[in-house]
């Protein structure tokens, strides 16, 4: 007699639940801690704790569109129904712990995260800034973190597999 295999799927969305969480407490801490525009040394001249609010997508894009509101739901509804298909190919998948499965978690969780923000304040709050000389990247958060993570790895991970298929 042979048993189905245990689905993994909690185990997954408890990965999505942490993203989220570490989200939000990194959050709460730097809204309630520094001043916007403010940021606090790291690592001088590496990486400072700011507070920023974002109501653009990634890297602030279209934060100075002359339609933020038609910016602000269109943002709401791409990132609702990326959570739902990420969701369901979770749903799907969620049999075995591999990388795409950690990847699409890594992903829900961020962009839950971020839409939380959006939808309770209407912005989004990042505050890790990295920069090197005058060599700048655009600040970003927890969440930002865990969807570019996720995405690197869906990547490497087709890379790997193309590269076994062969």
């Amino acid at each position: 007699m042979s048993f189905p295999a245990p689905r993994r799927l909690p185990w997954l969305l408890l990965i999505s639940a942490f993203v989220f969480v570490a989200d939000r407490l990194t959050k709460v801490w730097v809204a309630a801690h520094i001043r916007i525009g403010g940021a606090i040394p790291v690592i001088p001249g590496v990486l400072r704790i700011t507070h920023w609010t974002n109501e653009g997508a990634a890297f602030s894009l279209f934060a100075d569109s002359n339609s933020p509101h038609t910016v602000h739901w269109g943002l709401v509804g791409f990132t609702l129904l990326a959570s739902v298909a990420v969701f369901a190919a979770l749903v799907w998948l969620g049999r075995r712990i591999t990388p795409t499965t950690v990847a699409l978690s890594l992903i829900l969780g961020g962009a839950i995260g971020n839409l939380h923000d959006r939808l309770a304040y209407g912005s989004v709050v990042d505050f890790i800034d990295v920069y090197i000389s005058t060599h700048h990247w655009p600040d970003f958060n927890v969440a930002d973190s865990a969807v570019v993570v996720g995405a690197c790895l869906l990547l490497l991970d087709s890379l790997l597999r193309k590269d076994n298929a062969k």
